[in-house]
């Protein structure tokens, strides 16, 4: 089989390869579940090299509770649950359960490092509302 020359256009990006056989993978970002930065990223894999484990995943998830009505949860997990959604960022590995996934589709969750304050933040497009000390959603 002669080789033939493929263009791929994809994501604004153009890749150009001349062969006879091309396998090309594609990895998109998760439209399931969260997104975390690379800032948080960082700050996770620091965390999880103190603790020490090799199986330890970042778990996030929303439950009821505060005053809003629902409030996020962010700890490690070594359980694997079934209908997780597993994504992969920076080497660190975030996982969402089924349930709330809807909640945190498209939210962003970075890390704040600032003589003000320091922490977790998640910016949710899907919440509408907040409680004023910020613990919660609606």
């Amino acid at each position: 089989m002669p080789a033939s020359r493929i263009q791929l256009k994809t994501d604004g990006r153009t890749y150009k390869h001349q062969t006879k056989e091309l396998k090309v993978t594609v990895q998109q970002e998760t439209a399931q579940g969260p997104v975390l930065t690379e800032g948080a990223a960082s700050k996770v894999s620091s965390l999880l090299a103190q603790e020490g484990r090799e199986d330890l995943k970042l778990r996030i998830a929303v439950q009821p509770g505060g005053c809003s009505g629902l409030k996020y949860q962010l700890y490690f997990d070594e359980r694997d649950i079934d209908g997780d959604i597993v994504s992969d960022f920076s080497g660190v590995q975030v996982v969402t359960d089924k349930m709330s996934a809807p909640y945190l589709m498209g939210a962003t969750i970075d890390f704040v490092d600032t003589i003000e304050k320091q922490g977790f933040t998640i910016d949710n497009p899907n919440a509408t509302g907040s409680c004023a000390c910020g613990d919660s959603f609606h």
